[in-house]
Parts: structure tokens; C-alpha cells; sequence
């Protein structure tokens, strides 16, 4: 038997948010640091760790947060638990 919250996310029947959202955030690529602390807490799996084309030459560079604005709904908790306060919210 499971314990705890398990959520499972199927990206084929998530709704998009469209143009709604009232905040957005924005990740500073020169602050986030790879440690991917923001995935797991994002409530709509709108969070993928991604290299940038111009960092793939280098092996030893992380990947960075990279938010599908198609999915977020604006609610913040990524820039909540950034340890370097990587992500901030916006005014859309």
C-alpha cells in the first residue's frame, strides 16, 4: 500500500491555461543553479530541467528550470521554494 500524496500527471489531459494568468514567472538563467528543487512542488508539471543550446557543449553545466507557459497557472510555489530565488514572479 502507498502512503502520502501521489501525483500523477498525464500532460495529454491537462488543460492549458491559455492567456488567463495574471502572474508569471521568470527564471534567471545566470541565478538557477540545476538543483530542480522547483519540479516536484509545481502543482501543474509546467517544469522541465533543459539544457540551453549554448551550454550543451559543456558536460559539466546543469540543466536549467524551463516553465511551459501553456500549462502554468501563474501560482508561484516555484519561486517559493527556490533556494537562490532563481524564479520570480511577474506582472503578465
Amino acid at each position: 500500500m502507498e502512503e502520502g500524496a501521489i501525483i500523477k500527471h498525464n500532460i495529454k489531459k491537462a488543460p492549458k491555461t491559455g492567456e488567463w494568468r495574471y502572474m508569471k514567472p521568470e527564471v534567471d538563467k545566470e541565478k538557477c543553479i540545476g538543483c530542480s528543487t522547483c519540479v516536484p512542488f509545481c502543482p501543474e508539471a509546467a517544469i522541465d530541467m533543459k539544457h540551453e543550446t549554448r551550454d550543451m557543449k559543456q558536460k559539466n553545466k546543469k540543466p536549467k528550470a524551463d516553465i511551459d507557459y501553456e500549462y502554468c497557472k501563474g501560482c508561484g510555489v516555484c519561486a517559493e521554494v527556490c533556494p537562490v530565488k532563481a524564479i520570480v514572479m511577474r506582472k503578465k
